[in-house]
């Protein structure tokens, strides 16, 4: 029996060969979100995934979030957490818990873990600088007589450009790369950024092989819940029907829509997985059929 068992795991890592081979050397980027990081065994399974990536010669960066755990330093500050569409209004008392939690707290965890699991980290803010430049967010909605207007999110901001220089570096050397969504413009204000388009904008800077989001659901299904339905590929076109159709709605749209910024900005695939299976990532890089969506470009047409 312990004969069986060795070569069923030689064969798994003969499955992995190919994407081993043509993946080296390129940027994957890991989306990780706030929900999923209260979970330790996830966040365990998750870095240990990201330290064999690196440590085949992939460039692993994770971007992660953190709102629940800002939300919860909020209160404990006697701060009250304010949200429009989604995002967080952010004065200057909430930026500096932002700031404090994204960057000492939950990447100091994420970077002990990862050598924890014997693999270097490579802190994307350090010294109080971060590795995404960003500007002030105008955040447009629709008004009841259906004109447009501008509201104020105070501090949130949009990623203008990315520092990839000592991400190249830092990833070349096999470190995981752990980038929390803390923009800075030229003056060195910061900026909250939501964490999806944060990581979206990084993978397109680095013009990434894969971007992969981890949620808690399997991918994109047709009958949301129904995972008989899960598509393992879907095309742009086909995503932003779902769109249109209601069938992709919630929390998952602020992913599928990071995911069609990532494609548009050169990142070759997108994909969004279950964070809660058993090494889900490793299971959707280095195997044929993958365990959540994968989302592609339209082909060219001539």
């Amino acid at each position: 029996m312990h004969m069986q068992e060795a070569i069923r795991k030689a064969d798994a890592l003969i499955e992995a060969l190919p994407y081993i081979q043509s993946f080296a050397g390129r940027p994957v980027v890991i989306k990780f979100g706030g929900n999923a990081m209260e979970d330790e065994t996830i966040v365990n399974d998750v870095v240990e995934d990201a330290v064999f990536l690196a440590t085949v010669g992939i460039r692993a960066i994770i971007v992660h979030g953190g709102g629940p755990q800002i939300s919860e330093a909020m209160t404990a500050a006697g701060l009250a957490p304010t949200f429009v569409h989604g995002l967080r209004v952010t004065d200057a008392a909430t930026l500096d818990v932002v700031v404090r939690v994204l960057s000492e707290e939950i990447n100091a965890d994420i970077r002990r873990l990862v050598e924890a699991h014997g693999g270097r980290a490579y802190p994307g803010f350090r010294k109080g600088r971060s590795l995404l430049r960003a500007r002030k967010k105008l955040h447009e909605v629709a008004a009841e007589d259906g004109s447009r207007e501008v509201v104020d999110l105070g501090f949130v901001g949009d990623v203008v450009s990315v520092d990839t220089g000592p991400l190249l570096t830092a990833t070349a050397e096999r470190s995981v790369a752990v980038v929390p969504p803390i923009g800075q413009d030229e003056a060195g204000q910061y900026y909250n950024l939501n964490a999806d388009t944060a990581a979206a904008a990084l993978a397109g800077a680095m013009k990434a092989e894969k971007i992969v989001f981890l949620s808690n659901v399997h991918g994109i299904m047709r009958e949301p819940g129904n995972t008989d339905t899960l598509l393992s590929t879907a095309e742009e076109g086909e995503v932003q029907q779902l769109i249109e159709q209601g069938i992709i709605t919630g929390g998952m749209l602020p992913k599928v829509r990071a995911c069609i910024a990532a494609l548009d900005a050169g990142v070759r695939k997108a994909h969004i997985i279950d964070g809660r299976l058993e090494h889900s990532l490793l299971l959707e890089i280095f195997t044929d059929k993958g365990v959540g969506t994968q989302i592609l470009k339209d082909p060219a047409r001539d």
